[in-house]
C-alpha cells in the first residue's frame, strides 16, 4: 500500500513503511508516552516495543479519497492524564504526517494497552 500525491510536476509515492515510522516516531516524541505496544490477538499478550520495532504499534489504512486513518497502540506513564497525552499525540502525529508528506490524516485512533509505573 502506498500513499500517492499528485501535483503539477508529477506523482510522489510514499511507502507504507515510511508512514508507519513517521507516525511512530512522532508519537514517541510526546510527553507521557512510554512505549509503543503490539498486541498479539491470538493470545492477548501485549509486547512493549523499542524504537527499532515501533512500526508494529502503528496501523494505517488508506481511504478512497487519498486520506489516511492511523491506529496507535501505546503504553503511558502512570500519574499523567491519559486524555491530555492522547490529545497531544493526535495533534503531533497529524501535524507531522501532513506537513512532511502532504497526505491528509482523516482520523487517529489511540488504544492505551498499558500503564507503566
Amino acid at each position: 500500500m502506498e500513499c500517492k500525491i499528485t501535483n503539477d510536476l508529477g506523482t510522489i509515492s510514499i511507502t507504507e513503511d515510511v508512514l508507519l515510522r513517521m507516525a511512530g516516531y512522532a508519537a514517541l516524541e510526546c510527553y507521557g508516552i512510554v512505549a509503543m505496544s503490539s498486541k498479539r490477538a491470538k493470545d492477548g499478550i501485549v509486547e512493549w516495543l523499542g524504537r527499532e520495532n515501533l512500526t508494529r504499534g502503528v496501523q494505517l489504512r488508506l481511504v478512497e479519497d487519498g486520506s489516511v486513518d492511523i491506529d496507535l497502540y501505546i503504553v503511558v506513564e502512570y500519574g499523567i492524564s491519559i486524555v491530555a497525552v492522547c490529545n497531544n499525540i493526535v495533534d503531533t502525529v497529524k501535524y507531522k504526517i501532513e506537513s512532511m508528506t502532504g497526505a491528509k490524516v482523516r482520523r487517529i485512533s489511540i488504544t492505551v494497552e498499558g500503564i507503566r509505573v
